[in-house]
């Protein structure tokens, strides 16, 4: 295992990004306070350039590579939210990506990594391991392989979005003690709780999962790393990892409260109120931590909510607005 990320990593990372993303805003609503019974500070990535958070890491760990490396391009693997921000990092930087991709993702996040000139190598979720499929076509290419989260410098790239969020909220002379994180591997949980260790330490950090993917959750709770059986709903696409990641674990078991998780309604819940209330779309796995805070399975006074993806699928948009 590389050396684990600090904080520091993530306050470089966030004057190295700072170019290339898009601050996006704090956001409050009193409807939402009233229904938590809480203050509720929102950080909508929707909003971020490729729709998700994934930018920030993947354009800090594309700066990092060697400028002997960048010529051989850049592989990653993802359900669409990564490689989309593996394909637009490296069109930014003028280097080639390459995109291995479920075949069951959905079409959306699919054209998208397509339109940002990657090329998208399809495989079989459940019978193909994408680790080793990553590495092969990064041999045949001469490329460099970013993986979706067990990397120092994409856990120190999503981090900055808590640096922003812990900036405005002090602006308005607001605190965090509770911060709500959409997981899956478990990077963006780290970035997150490496900023707010240092920053806030006596915050509660959580790690909110869908029902039938709560690896982290059950990790946190053994002390080691646990699989899950990868037989779950699969609505929340982009949280579907199978076991948290060795680096993320190793930087998020000291400084993580304990996981949640939570179930396709509450997830259509939150959908429908971000969409209502906040007049933002958020796709499925994007939600997980905001119908958390919604269900009161995250309490606090001041609750950070990390809402971290909208690159939502319109038939599935649709279900979740028409379930209400």
């Amino acid at each position: 295992m590389s050396v684990l990320p600090s904080y520091a990593d993530v306050v470089a990372a966030a004057d190295r990004i700072a170019p290339y993303i898009r601050r996006t805003p704090m956001m409050q609503h009193p409807a939402l306070d009233a229904a938590v019974g809480a203050t509720v500070l929102i950080k909508p990535e929707p909003l971020q350039r490729t729709g998700s958070f994934k930018l920030r890491g993947a354009t800090n760990a594309a700066l990092r590579l060697p400028e002997a490396a960048r010529a051989g391009g850049i592989v990653t693997h993802s359900s669409g939210n990564h490689g989309q921000a593996v394909a637009c990092a490296a069109a930014a930087l003028g280097m080639p990506a390459t995109v291995a991709m479920p075949s069951d993702a959905p079409g959306l996040k699919v054209r998208a990594t397509k339109r940002w000139g990657a090329e998208v190598v399809p495989f079989d979720r459940h019978g193909v391991d994408r680790d080793d499929l990553a590495r092969g076509l990064a041999a045949e290419r001469g490329a460099t392989v970013i993986p979706p989260f067990d990397h120092p410098d994409v856990i120190a790239g999503q981090g900055t979005l808590v640096l922003e969020l812990l900036e405005d909220a002090a602006a308005e002379g607001l605190t965090l003690d509770t911060l709500a994180v959409c997981t899956g591997g478990g990077g963006l949980l780290g970035g997150c709780s490496l900023v707010m260790a240092e920053r806030l330490p006596g915050a509660k950090v959580w790690a909110v999962e869908p029902e039938g993917w709560d690896d982290y959750g059950q990790s946190l709770r053994a002390g080691s790393r646990i699989a899950n059986d990868g037989k779950g709903p699969g609505l929340c696409d982009a949280l579907l990892s199978k076991q948290p990641g060795e680096m993320t674990f190793a930087v998020n078991q000291p400084r993580v409260e304990g996981g949640v998780f939570v179930t396709q309604d509450e997830v259509f819940a939150a959908m429908r109120f971000a969409f209502e209330h906040l007049k933002i779309v958020v796709e499925p796995g994007g939600s997980v931590a905001l119908a958390a805070v919604l269900a009161g399975k995250v309490k606090g006074e001041v609750i950070g909510v990390v809402v971290s993806g909208g690159n939502a699928d319109p038939a599935i948009f649709a279900q979740a607005l028409a379930a209400g």
